[in-house]
């Protein structure tokens, strides 16, 4: 069986961020829940965490900053900033997907959080087979 994967989820609407937990929750992700930006950082410090979704415009450190923050000390883990069109226009952000409110479905969200959380970890290996070419010893 896989380990479980941590997702840190931010957003001030209590509403989208209990969707959005419940949506990965079905799907075997544990769930950080936070809807503040400092307390989704003090969480992220505390390890574990595999890939972040954060809405932009979340109290005090917003999804930008601390997606920014999380990259500045962890670049390899993945994050997808939510936001309406007009604002990640706007905003400059070191997020991996992008994806606009409520224009997106929960099996869209689910297969981001999927490819991201496969790239982090890399392809697969494919296990070398020994040929009987290779595993004869010549003596001359």
């Amino acid at each position: 069986m896989k380990p479980k994967r941590t997702v840190l989820c931010v957003d001030e609407n209590e509403q989208s961020l209990s969707h959005r937990k419940i949506v990965l929750e079905t799907r075997g992700y544990r769930v950080a829940a936070f809807s503040r930006g400092e307390d989704a950082w003090q969480r992220f410090v505390e390890g574990g965490i595999d890939l972040v979704i954060a809405d932009m415009s979340i109290p005090g450190l917003d999804g930008p900053e601390l997606i920014a923050k999380i990259k500045e000390a962890s670049p390899s883990t993945p994050a997808i900033l939510i936001a309406s069109k007009v604002r990640i226009l706007d905003h400059g952000s070191q997020a991996d997907v992008f994806l606009t409110k409520g224009m997106y479905s929960p099996a869209d969200l689910l297969e981001r959080v999927r490819l991201l959380l496969t790239r982090k970890r890399g392809p697969k290996r494919m296990q070398q087979r020994p040929t009987p070419a290779t595993d004869r010893v010549v003596v001359a």
